[in-house]
């Protein structure tokens, strides 16, 4: 168990590492870039190869990390987000939305090969039906305290952007990430992930009923965050409600941070008769109470008699605490649903519908914003997850 409990904290470390650096980016690359002039739509285009790459390394990820294994997989995202920082350390008049985009796009696979070999490598670490209830609480924490310390990263991607500039943040995050990858390399097992029968390139759909109906519930969840969450909301801060840089990094990161401690709470909260882990049952009654969030924020904004920016905080708030809730039942049903052997495949999978949620997301939230204004970007939230909820309920089957 010593082994197993330092392997997890290595491959948490490591997850942590790159989650900052990850939050940070995204932060920087949104207030950096509103500041320089750009429109919503030009800042949802930055960020399209970031997710639409992250679709293809998802897919692909879990292949790699069957025939590789996961430490390796994990090694090499961190190496791509080095580059991908380094990338933008350059001066200011080469940072065109093209060269801006192909930096995006390696962060986008980094990113996912990161993601993917952490939730995968849980699995190993502890595979047998019967610690279902721990496997929940392992994937919890992980999960939890990776949003965590995204949100810290938010915060702290603001604050460089302040203190230090924009081609300084990245050199200081390309430092921290290269001492973790050295670190990483000496302490993880090198054989870990790997499948004891090595799966065929065409076996990367899957064809198990459970994960395709939990894959395109995640999909369409994701997506219903995205569409208000990744460029509308800070935008609208800015634009509307006169927040500076430091304000909207700080409130963003304050939620990424509650939303991640929530994650980890999550078994206590759902375990309400005392079971070991959740069903699709669970996933149905929770996405159904998230639902009704954004469309009752969205009519309380059209309403000039409501405080928009008392309600927006308030009900953004409601919405992170639900939404983790959602989330974190979700990540641990993938594992619970995906076989022993090559888990990294269905994993991988399964990130390649959140990595396509978020892409679709990404460019309705800046297209729609600019069109119809948040309380559009709202309503389409609500509509997603209706969809969600319409999916969650074939997974009671």
């Amino acid at each position: 168990m010593t082994h197993l409990f330092r392997q997890y904290f290595v491959i948490t470390g490591t997850y942590w590492a790159f989650t900052i650096t990850d939050g940070a980016l995204r932060m920087l690359v949104v207030l950096y870039f509103h500041s320089l002039g750009y429109s919503a739509i030009d800042i949802a285009m930055l960020f399209l190869f970031y997710e639409f790459f992250g679709v293809v390394t998802n897919l692909v990820g879990g292949w790699l990390g069957a025939h590789l294994g996961l430490n390796k997989t994990m090694h090499i995202g961190v190496g791509l987000q080095i580059l991908a920082l380094g990338m933008l350390t350059v001066d200011n008049s080469l940072l065109s939305v093209p060269y801006v985009m192909a930096a995006q796009a390696l962060s986008g696979i980094a990113k996912d090969l990161n993601k993917m070999s952490a939730k995968s490598s849980i699995k190993y670490l502890m595979p047998e039906q019967k610690q279902h209830g721990r496997l929940y609480k392992w994937v919890a924490f992980l999960t939890g305290s990776k949003n965590s310390l995204k949100g810290a990263g938010f915060f702290i991607g603001a604050a460089l952007l302040t203190l230090v500039g924009f081609q300084q943040a990245m050199m200081l995050m390309i430092i921290g990430l290269l001492i973790t990858l050295i670190l990483s390399f000496f302490l993880l097992s090198g054989d870990l992930g790997k499948a004891k029968s090595k799966p065929r390139f065409k076996e990367l759909l899957s064809k198990s009923r459970a994960i395709n109906l939990l894959s395109a519930a995640r999909m369409f969840l994701f997506g219903a965050r995205d569409i208000w969450f990744v460029v509308a909301l800070p935008v609208y801060f800015q634009e509307t409600l006169n927040w500076t840089n430091t304000q909207v990094g700080s409130f963003m990161a304050l939620w990424i941070i509650i939303y991640g401690i929530v994650q980890s709470l999550a078994p206590t909260i759902t375990n309400r008769n005392k079971k070991a882990a959740p069903d699709g049952t669970t996933a149905l009654f929770w996405v159904l109470l998230l639902s009704i969030i954004p469309g009752i924020i969205a009519w309380q904004l059209f309403d000039p008699l409501y405080n928009n920016e008392v309600i927006l905080v308030v009900g953004l708030m409601i919405f992170g605490i639900i939404f983790a809730i959602n989330s974190s039942i979700h990540s641990f049903l993938i594992l619970a649903y995906s076989r022993e052997d090559g888990v990294s495949l269905d994993v991988g999978f399964y990130y390649m519908a959140n990595a396509l949620g978020r892409l679709i997301g990404t460019v309705l939230s800046g297209v729609i914003f600019q069109w119809q204004g948040l309380e559009a970007c709202l309503l389409v939230a609500s509509l997603f997850l209706i969809i969600t909820a319409f999916i969650s309920r074939a997974l009671k089957n």
